[in-house]
């Protein structure tokens, strides 16, 4: 009974002294891209490391640095990273590497177009790194407003509130048959802000279906990696619930236990919501806070590809 005793007491130290463990998490964005606003994968990144770092709730420490490191050593004890950035123009650099630090364990979450890489590296890489990946073909790229829900009894939902977004949420993705479905939206005819440069025919049948558009996987090790195709607009980091569910599932892919009320977070101000914006010169723009504004609008064309063929090849002629 004694033995007993002592090999609890050990678990229970061992268990303790995991939770106060302090997690390092790395952001590696990508450069500037789009319009000032748009895209701003420095300044999105720099600011859910600061609320990462400001509370105490969960142990960890958050990183920003631009770019895959020269050195890796960076990255190399990360718990987690987080690549924001333009398609793979940050992972390229260190494909190798990448899935070495994934087969040992390390976190990963991948946001807005860095879920968007060719068919192989998608179906190499991401599939078994992510749960998933923006096929070539299948998965589109429209503006819509989605409300997403976060999956119901599972902890990135934890202190979750109201989502209500426009953005560039990419949809049809090619998932892992065992991706969870972290926070989801249906598009429709009535929340369709107007459709982009990718479409098709499986974008088309796609209206009415539930999409997961923060997605997870628990990979065979136990590791986590999550994907999120929202980011496009940066105002939107300042909508509690949309960045609650992000840091949450950044935490979780960390191997942290995600509190009870969610990982602490705080309103963001204007004034934090322009820090670290990408330098456009006089063209850079500053961000305002989202408002109803920014959800309301006159539904867009929900058009069939033949029909998106021939709206883009009137563009190209008005060009010319």
């Amino acid at each position: 009974m004694h033995k007993i005793s002592l090999i609890l007491f050990s678990l229970a130290l061992l268990c303790s002294a995991s939770a106060k463990k302090q997690a390092k998490i790395v952001f590696l964005h990508g450069g500037r891209s789009h319009a000032s606003g748009d895209h701003e994968f420095k300044a999105g990144s720099h600011l859910l490391a600061k609320h990462l770092n400001k509370q105490s709730s969960v142990s960890v420490n958050a990183i920003v640095h631009a770019g895959w490191p020269k050195d890796e050593s960076l990255i190399e004890d990360a718990d987690a990273v987080v690549i924001y950035a333009d398609g793979t123009s940050v992972i390229r650099s260190g494909w190798e590497k990448m899935d070495k630090l994934v087969a040992k364990g390390t976190g990963l979450v991948l946001m807005h177009y860095a879920v968007h890489p060719g068919i192989k590296e998608g179906e190499k890489y991401y599939t078994p790194w992510i749960g998933g990946y923006f096929k070539n073909g299948h998965s589109v790229n429209p503006f819509w407003r989605a409300k997403i829900k976060p999956l119901k009894g599972h902890e990135t939902a934890r202190g979750v509130g109201k989502i209500d977004a426009v953005d560039e949420f990419y949809f049809n993705i090619q998932y892992h048959k065992n991706m969870i479905p972290l926070g989801s939206a249906t598009p429709n005819e009535k929340n369709l802000h107007h459709i982009n440069n990718l479409w098709s025919q499986a974008g088309y049948e796609a209206k009415g279906k539930s999409q997961a558009l923060l997605w997870g996987i628990e990979r065979p090790s136990g590791s986590r990696g999550a994907g999120f195709t929202g980011g496009h607009h940066h105002r939107n980091w300042a909508i509690d619930g949309y960045r609650q569910l992000i840091l949450n599932t950044i935490v979780w892919t960390a191997g942290k236990e995600v509190p009870k009320g969610g990982v602490p977070t705080y309103t963001v101000t204007e004034d934090e919501l322009n820090e670290n914006l990408d330098d456009y010169g006089p063209k850079t723009n500053r961000v305002k806070l989202p408002t109803e504004a920014d959800v309301t609008f006159s539904p867009g064309k929900w058009m069939t590809p033949q029909e998106h063929v021939e709206m883009r090849a009137k563009r190209i002629r008005k060009k010319k």
